[in-house]
Protein backbone atom coordinates (compact mmCIF):
# COMPACT_ATOMS: atom_id res chain seq x y z
CA UNK A 1 0.00 0.00 0.00
CA UNK A 2 1.05 3.39 -0.78
CA UNK A 3 0.68 6.23 1.59
CA UNK A 4 -1.58 9.65 0.09
CA UNK A 5 0.58 12.57 -0.61
CA UNK A 6 0.74 15.38 1.92
CA UNK A 7 1.25 18.55 1.34
CA UNK A 8 4.32 17.71 3.73
CA UNK A 9 5.44 15.28 1.49
CA UNK A 10 6.56 18.23 -1.30
CA UNK A 11 10.36 17.22 -2.48
CA UNK A 12 12.59 20.19 -2.11
CA UNK A 13 14.06 21.01 -5.36
CA UNK A 14 17.61 19.71 -6.67
CA UNK A 15 19.78 22.93 -5.17
CA UNK A 16 21.77 22.89 -8.57
CA UNK A 17 18.47 24.32 -10.30
CA UNK A 18 16.77 26.02 -7.76
CA UNK A 19 18.19 29.87 -8.81
CA UNK A 20 16.53 28.95 -12.24
CA UNK A 21 13.26 26.87 -11.78
CA UNK A 22 11.70 29.39 -9.42
CA UNK A 23 11.28 32.64 -9.41
CA UNK A 24 10.92 34.42 -6.09
CA UNK A 25 8.55 36.80 -7.15
CA UNK A 26 5.96 33.89 -7.07
CA UNK A 27 6.49 33.54 -3.86
CA UNK A 28 3.64 35.22 -2.03
CA UNK A 29 0.19 35.78 -0.54
CA UNK A 30 -1.24 35.18 -4.22
CA UNK A 31 0.85 32.13 -5.61
CA UNK A 32 -0.67 29.28 -6.26
CA UNK A 33 -4.16 30.71 -6.32
CA UNK A 34 -7.18 28.18 -6.49
CA UNK A 35 -10.03 29.89 -7.52
CA UNK A 36 -12.05 27.06 -6.05
CA UNK A 37 -11.24 27.91 -2.87
CA UNK A 38 -12.57 31.21 -3.16
CA UNK A 39 -16.01 30.02 -4.52
CA UNK A 40 -15.73 27.89 -1.16
CA UNK A 41 -14.88 30.58 1.02
CA UNK A 42 -17.75 33.18 -0.45
CA UNK A 43 -20.40 29.78 0.41
CA UNK A 44 -18.85 29.62 3.98
CA UNK A 45 -19.61 33.59 4.12
CA UNK A 46 -23.02 33.52 3.00
CA UNK A 47 -23.73 29.95 5.19
CA UNK A 48 -22.41 32.60 8.36
CA UNK A 49 -24.61 35.60 7.45
CA UNK A 50 -27.83 33.53 6.78
CA UNK A 51 -26.92 32.02 10.11
CA UNK A 52 -27.06 35.30 12.16
CA UNK A 53 -29.93 36.41 10.22
CA UNK A 54 -31.94 33.95 12.91
CA UNK A 55 -35.74 32.89 12.47
CA UNK A 56 -34.20 29.27 11.59
CA UNK A 57 -32.48 30.31 8.24
CA UNK A 58 -30.32 28.33 7.98
CA UNK A 59 -29.59 26.78 11.68
CA UNK A 60 -26.08 25.22 11.39
CA UNK A 61 -24.88 28.02 9.19
CA UNK A 62 -22.21 28.78 12.06
CA UNK A 63 -19.86 25.97 10.22
CA UNK A 64 -18.85 28.25 8.01
CA UNK A 65 -16.41 29.97 10.44
CA UNK A 66 -15.21 26.35 10.43
CA UNK A 67 -14.80 25.73 6.36
CA UNK A 68 -13.30 29.45 6.41
CA UNK A 69 -10.35 28.56 8.99
CA UNK A 70 -9.73 24.86 7.70
CA UNK A 71 -9.18 26.53 3.96
CA UNK A 72 -7.01 29.38 5.54
CA UNK A 73 -5.03 27.02 7.31
CA UNK A 74 -4.60 24.89 4.16
CA UNK A 75 -3.70 27.71 1.70
CA UNK A 76 -1.22 29.16 4.48
CA UNK A 77 0.42 25.81 5.07
CA UNK A 78 0.82 25.11 0.95
CA UNK A 79 2.27 28.71 1.07
CA UNK A 80 4.84 27.97 3.61
CA UNK A 81 5.88 24.85 2.36
CA UNK A 82 6.37 26.01 -1.01
CA UNK A 83 8.52 29.02 0.36
CA UNK A 84 10.73 26.29 2.04
CA UNK A 85 11.36 23.96 -1.33
CA UNK A 86 11.99 27.41 -3.31
CA UNK A 87 14.70 28.92 -0.98
CA UNK A 88 15.24 26.31 1.65
CA UNK A 89 13.94 28.59 4.54
CA UNK A 90 10.71 30.37 5.44
CA UNK A 91 11.19 33.74 6.19
CA UNK A 92 8.95 34.78 9.25
CA UNK A 93 9.01 38.39 9.13
CA UNK A 94 8.44 38.62 5.35
CA UNK A 95 5.34 36.18 6.20
CA UNK A 96 4.35 38.46 8.93
CA UNK A 97 4.83 41.52 7.11
CA UNK A 98 2.32 39.94 4.37
CA UNK A 99 -0.46 39.47 6.96
CA UNK A 100 -0.02 42.45 8.41
CA UNK A 101 -0.41 44.51 5.05
CA UNK A 102 -3.61 42.48 4.02
CA UNK A 103 -5.31 43.27 7.03
CA UNK A 104 -4.39 45.89 9.19
CA UNK A 105 -5.43 48.82 6.32
CA UNK A 106 -8.99 47.65 6.09
CA UNK A 107 -9.63 47.28 9.68
CA UNK A 108 -8.69 50.33 10.82
CA UNK A 109 -10.77 51.55 8.28
CA UNK A 110 -13.44 49.39 9.62
CA UNK A 111 -12.90 50.33 13.62
CA UNK A 112 -12.50 54.25 12.97
CA UNK A 113 -15.85 54.58 10.83
CA UNK A 114 -17.48 52.05 13.09
CA UNK A 115 -16.61 53.66 16.14
CA UNK A 116 -17.07 56.81 15.53
CA UNK A 117 -20.45 55.97 13.97
CA UNK A 118 -21.55 54.23 17.67
CA UNK A 119 -19.96 57.34 19.65
CA UNK A 120 -22.45 59.68 17.91
CA UNK A 121 -25.37 57.04 17.97
CA UNK A 122 -25.09 56.27 22.18
CA UNK A 123 -26.70 53.51 23.45
CA UNK A 124 -26.02 49.61 23.00
CA UNK A 125 -23.38 50.17 20.61
CA UNK A 126 -21.26 51.90 23.08
CA UNK A 127 -21.43 48.55 25.68
CA UNK A 128 -17.86 47.95 26.33
CA UNK A 129 -16.75 49.71 23.04
CA UNK A 130 -13.48 50.67 24.49
CA UNK A 131 -12.53 46.99 25.05
CA UNK A 132 -13.33 45.48 21.76
CA UNK A 133 -11.41 48.55 19.98
CA UNK A 134 -8.60 47.44 22.19
CA UNK A 135 -9.13 43.63 21.54
CA UNK A 136 -9.80 44.12 17.93
CA UNK A 137 -6.86 46.14 17.46
CA UNK A 138 -4.25 43.93 18.75
CA UNK A 139 -6.30 40.86 17.43
CA UNK A 140 -7.23 39.47 20.86
CA UNK A 141 -10.91 39.94 20.98
CA UNK A 142 -11.40 36.25 22.18
CA UNK A 143 -9.08 36.37 24.96
CA UNK A 144 -10.06 39.98 26.05
CA UNK A 145 -13.49 37.96 26.22
CA UNK A 146 -12.61 35.48 28.32
CA UNK A 147 -10.57 37.10 30.79
CA UNK A 148 -14.24 39.08 31.17
CA UNK A 149 -16.20 36.42 31.46
CA UNK A 150 -18.11 37.45 28.36
CA UNK A 151 -20.27 34.95 26.64
CA UNK A 152 -20.65 35.06 22.69
CA UNK A 153 -24.04 33.88 23.19
CA UNK A 154 -25.17 36.29 25.18
CA UNK A 155 -27.99 38.61 23.37
CA UNK A 156 -28.80 41.15 26.35
CA UNK A 157 -25.54 42.65 26.15
CA UNK A 158 -25.17 43.05 22.09
CA UNK A 159 -21.19 44.01 21.39
CA UNK A 160 -20.10 46.16 18.36
CA UNK A 161 -16.99 44.33 17.43
CA UNK A 162 -18.04 41.01 18.71
CA UNK A 163 -17.48 38.98 15.34
CA UNK A 164 -14.27 39.97 15.61
CA UNK A 165 -13.28 36.83 17.42
CA UNK A 166 -13.17 35.01 14.76
CA UNK A 167 -10.50 37.35 12.98
CA UNK A 168 -8.50 37.27 16.40
CA UNK A 169 -8.31 33.78 15.99
CA UNK A 170 -6.94 33.22 12.66
CA UNK A 171 -4.27 35.96 13.55
CA UNK A 172 -2.85 33.91 16.38
CA UNK A 173 -3.23 31.15 14.21
CA UNK A 174 -0.78 33.02 11.88
CA UNK A 175 1.36 33.72 14.41
CA UNK A 176 1.87 30.36 15.60
CA UNK A 177 1.78 27.43 13.01
CA UNK A 178 4.90 28.94 10.85
CA UNK A 179 6.72 27.82 14.39
CA UNK A 180 5.13 24.75 13.90
CA UNK A 181 5.64 24.22 10.07
CA UNK A 182 9.37 24.99 10.41
CA UNK A 183 9.24 21.94 13.07
CA UNK A 184 7.42 19.52 10.59
CA UNK A 185 9.62 20.18 8.03
CA UNK A 186 12.63 19.78 10.04
CA UNK A 187 11.61 16.33 10.54
CA UNK A 188 13.65 14.36 8.34
CA UNK A 189 11.25 10.50 8.98
CA UNK A 190 8.01 11.95 6.78
CA UNK A 191 5.67 10.36 9.43
CA UNK A 192 7.10 12.23 11.47
CA UNK A 193 5.58 15.53 10.41
CA UNK A 194 2.35 14.43 9.66
CA UNK A 195 2.72 12.87 13.74
CA UNK A 196 3.42 16.63 14.57
CA UNK A 197 0.46 17.72 13.15
CA UNK A 198 -2.17 14.83 14.57
CA UNK A 199 -0.58 15.37 17.91
CA UNK A 200 -1.46 19.19 18.10
CA UNK A 201 -4.53 18.30 16.80
CA UNK A 202 -5.56 15.40 19.00
CA UNK A 203 -4.08 18.08 22.26
CA UNK A 204 -6.61 20.55 20.84
CA UNK A 205 -9.56 18.10 20.82
CA UNK A 206 -8.44 16.88 24.20
CA UNK A 207 -8.31 20.33 25.45
CA UNK A 208 -11.57 21.68 23.72
CA UNK A 209 -13.19 18.11 25.92
CA UNK A 210 -12.90 18.98 29.05
CA UNK A 211 -13.45 22.54 28.73
CA UNK A 212 -16.82 21.55 27.34
CA UNK A 213 -17.41 20.08 30.62
CA UNK A 214 -17.07 23.07 32.86
CA UNK A 215 -20.03 24.94 30.90
CA UNK A 216 -17.35 27.42 29.02
CA UNK A 217 -19.05 27.08 25.36
CA UNK A 218 -17.30 30.77 24.84
CA UNK A 219 -13.79 29.36 25.52
CA UNK A 220 -14.51 25.96 23.78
Amino acid sequence: MTSSPTVFDTPAPAPARMPHSVDPRTIGPHSARLPGLDGLRALAVAAVILHHLGSGILPGGFIGVDVFFVISGYLITGLLVRERDARGRIRLAGFWMRRARRLLPALGLVLLASASAALVIGGNPLVHLGRQVVGAATFSSNWLSIAAAASYFDETTPELFRNLWSLAVEEQFYLVWPLVILLAVAARWRPARVLIVLAIAAASAAAMTLLAGTGAPTRV
